[in-house]
This record gives structure tokens, C-alpha cells and sequence, in this order.
């Protein structure tokens, strides 16, 4: 299982019945179980289980919560929150999930280096895209048009004990 992409390499555990009091920092992976009254600065990823309880702010690289924060969340990389998640304070990150019935209140900032202007497309893309939204509508119309024709003509279909009318 070496070369797995998502494989996380725990290399400190706070315990379910654990507290600590003060601030908290780790160079590599962390669970925490337990109980934090104070900042963790993580330098990889930070695993809070369901149990788990930070009381202050909390910066890691990527971040899974399944338990409770009341601080800010900054994590870079991304940032999860399980079901069993409650999250008091802001959270800046790149990427966010929120499972169903976590709880968040606070701001979400997510790509923050976001230029002042947004880029305008070419004039070549802008023609592009037009020509294929004149096929779209075309193709759309097209088929309207023949959802039309068959529903007249099964509108005139005789019944079938009777020979087919023919106009004249």
C-alpha cells in the first residue's frame, strides 16, 4: 500500500480521554480524539474523529472533521466535514466538503489569490461558443418541429379495421 495517493501516515494520536492544555503543533499528521484548549498548527494532515474537540484556531495543510472546532480553520489543500462535524468559526480553504448534518457557521474562503477582474474570453471562443449555441437551439427546434409531425400525423391515423383514406 505504499503507492497509494490518499494514504495519511498518523504520526501523533491525542487519545479519546486526553486533554491538553496549550497550544499543540506537529510536523507530520494528526488524530485527535480528545480534547485541545488551544491553537494546532499541523504540518500535513489533521484527522479530528467524532470524539474529538479543538477549543482554538487550526492550521494544517488538509483537514477531516468529524468532531468540534470554535476557532478558525485554515487549510490550504482541502477541507472536510463529516456528518458528525460541528465547526464554530471561519474556514479558509481550496477545496470543501460538507457532508449532510455537519454543522458550520462562520465564512468559507476558498481560493483567495482570485485576480481583480475576471479574464474575457477571446472574440474567437465568444464565436465559438455562439455558433454552438445556434446549433444547440437548431438541433432543439429541429426536433420539436418533428415531435410535432408525428404526433399530427398519429392524430389522423386511421383506425385499423379501416382502410387508409388517400387524398386527393
Amino acid at each position: 500500500m505504499a503507492g497509494k495517493k490518499n494514504e495519511i501516515k498518523i504520526t501523533a494520536i491525542i487519545g479519546k480521554d486526553a486533554e491538553c492544555n496549550g497550544d499543540f503543533s506537529s510536523g507530520g499528521s494528526v488524530r485527535v480524539d480528545g480534547t485541545i484548549n488551544g491553537d494546532v498548527n499541523v504540518g500535513e494532515t489533521l484527522i479530528v474523529g467524532a470524539t474529538g474537540v479543538i477549543n482554538g484556531g487550526v492550521v494544517a495543510k488538509a483537514a477531516i472533521i468529524g468532531g468540534e472546532i470554535q476557532g478558525n480553520i485554515n487549510a490550504p489543500e482541502r477541507t472536510e466535514l463529516t456528518s458528525t462535524a460541528r465547526v464554530l468559526g471561519d474556514i479558509t480553504t481550496n477545496v470543501i466538503v460538507i457532508d449532510e448534518n455537519a454543522v458550520f457557521q462562520g465564512r468559507c474562503d476558498m481560493n483567495q489569490e482570485v485576480p481583480g477582474k475576471r479574464t474575457r474570453p477571446s472574440a474567437r471562443a465568444l464565436r465559438a461558443g455562439k455558433k454552438s449555441a445556434k446549433a444547440a437551439i437548431a438541433e432543439a427546434l429541429r426536433e420539436v418541429e418533428e415531435a410535432n409531425r408525428e404526433e399530427n400525423s398519429s392524430d389522423e391515423t386511421p383506425a385499423s379495421d379501416q382502410p387508409p383514406q388517400t387524398q386527393q
